[in-house]
This record gives structure tokens, C-alpha cells and sequence, in this order.
């Protein structure tokens, strides 16, 4: 497998990260409503309850960090491929 392949390789996880990593955003975007501007009427009845609400941020939370990091480190590995081929 050369370099190229591997390149596509790692823009295709990279996608995958970021389609895996919507639904925390979702999450922490639906939290984020229900606790600031929904004044008792959220998009989703479940969210009136706090634990709920406190349940979606950390759960989202934990996966928007794990995206971030899986993001962060496939970029890398793409840049050292980048480099080395650019040497």
C-alpha cells in the first residue's frame, strides 16, 4: 500500500469520525436548548427532565472528545504522510 492509498484511507475515517461524531453534537445542541432557551418547552418532552438534560451533555460531551481526539490524530498521521512525501 503506498502512500496515496493511504492517504484515502485516512480522508475515509476521517469522514466516518465525523458522521459518527453528529450525534453528540445533536446531543449537546439539544441540551444546550433545553436548559437555556426553551422556557419549559423544549424540542423533546424527555428533556424536561434535568437528569436527562445533564445525561445528554455529558454523553455528548464524551463523544465529541473522542471525535476530537480521532480527528486530531488521524489529521496528524495524514500531515506526516503529506510531509514525508513532500521531502
Amino acid at each position: 500500500m503506498n502512500d496515496q492509498d493511504k492517504i484515502k484511507e485516512i480522508e475515509k475515517k476521517i469522514t466516518m469520525v465525523g458522521i459518527y461524531d453528529a450525534p453528540g453534537a445533536i446531543m449537546i445542541g439539544l441540551a444546550l436548548h433545553a436548559k437555556f432557551a426553551a422556557n419549559g418547552k423544549p424540542l423533546l418532552e424527555i428533556l424536561n427532565n434535568p437528569d436527562v438534560v445533564n445525561t445528554f451533555f455529558v454523553v455528548g460531551s464524551l463523544i465529541m472528545a473522542w471525535g476530537g481526539y480521532s480527528l486530531f490524530t488521524l489529521s496528524r498521521e495524514k500531515s506526516k504522510l503529506l510531509n514525508a512525501k513532500n521531502v
